[in-house]
């Protein structure tokens, strides 16, 4: 079982945005330290939900400040990037920190960002497979032309090559994974075979039917049983460590629900559609329900269980509910020491 920190350089009510920026550089830092697998990174833009507008760009420090840990991106917005652009990103990443990188992906929401980049709501709405497959074609082949609806330009060669590795031996390339919220982006992902990243407000019912549905539209695609069977998917969540339960509810109950309520009611839509906004307090509830929250060994028994129900054994968490700098390191360090022990 492989278990990451989630980090969204989420800004809680009375913070600065270089507070929540810093929190989230040294809560990677103590992930390497406690022993966490990776780390994933959240993009946002405009909205204090996170306040961290390129995960490559934090990754890229954060590989720099670590020797280990793996650094993934979780997600980074395709529909606002130029496919190519975040591929040679991710090849340079892959390539400098010897593999330690891992580029998630997403279509993201129908935001006012569409706007600001450029993008349109087509983007958003019918381009993301053709944005994604372009993508793919850079992180696999040494030239890539386009011919698409979206994108169109003559051949031109990939560089640098993310399967050269820099002592020549070859590469794989850096991994690639999909967040999938619908049916529609697991069967994206599931053609492509791509790993899927589940989102934490979805419990494990909901996660096993999308694992479920993965595996068997991936097997219609014609990708193989093994690889199909040894595909890693990542099952996001919130984890809280305290000597009870009741204690580690009450430190998110406590913090969360002002983050949620500003973070979430920032949103604005490109098209001024009406979004339904969750209930700040009734959603960090559910996510106290349906996540480690409390002691070490409740917090061991609820990952294992949602391993047995999905199938999922990597895990990113979200460590930063309290808000609090040093509330946060202490709840990685106790992760890390108190909880992966018991994981086997």
């Amino acid at each position: 079982m492989r278990v990451g920190a989630f980090i969204l350089a989420a800004q809680f009510p009375g913070q600065g945005q270089g507070e929540a920026l810093h929190r989230a550089v040294r809560s990677a830092e103590t992930a390497e330290a406690s022993g966490l697998d990776a780390v994933w990174l959240a993009e946002h833009h405009f909205v204090p939900y996170g306040v961290c507008p390129s995960a490559v760009t934090l990754a890229a420090l954060l590989l720099g400040r670590t020797r280990r840990i793996s650094v993934g991106t979780a997600i980074s917005v395709l529909p606002t990037a130029h496919p190519v652009a975040l591929g040679e990103q991710a090849a340079l990443l892959h390539l400098l920190s010897g593999g330690r990188f891992t580029l998630g992906v997403g279509r993201g929401g129908p935001w006012v960002d569409l706007e600001v980049f450029g993008a349109g709501l087509a983007a958003y709405e019918k381009d993301f497979p053709e944005s994604l497959d372009l993508l793919l074609r850079w992180l696999r082949e040494p030239c890539v032309g386009a011919d698409g609806e979206r994108f169109r330009f003559r051949e031109v060669p990939v560089v640098p090559r993310p399967r050269e590795g820099l002592d020549g031996t070859g590469s794989t390339g850096p991994g690639v994974v999909v967040a999938c919220t619908s049916p529609g982006s697991v069967r994206l992902a599931a053609e492509r075979g791509l790993p899927m990243l589940l989102g934490m407000h979805s419990g494990d019912e909901e996660k096993a039917e999308m694992v479920a549905l993965w595996r068997e539209c991936a097997l219609a695609a014609g990708h193989p049983p093994e690889s199909v069977g040894a595909t890693e998917h990542i099952s996001a969540g919130v984890a809280q460590i305290a000597d009870g339960r009741p204690e580690a509810a009450e430190v998110l109950l406590k913090a969360m629900p002002g983050w949620l309520r500003q973070g979430l009611a920032a949103h604005r839509t490109v098209d001024g559609r009406q979004r339904r906004m969750r209930d700040p307090h009734g959603y960090a509830e559910l996510l106290c329900r349906l996540h480690p929250v409390g002691p070490p060994r409740l917090c061991a028994d609820r990952l294992a269980a949602t391993a047995e129900r999905t199938g999922i054994r990597r895990f990113a968490l979200l460590v930063e509910g309290s808000g609090d700098l040093a509330t946060t390191e202490e709840n990685v360090r106790r992760l890390g020491h108190e909880v992966l022990p018991l994981l086997g």
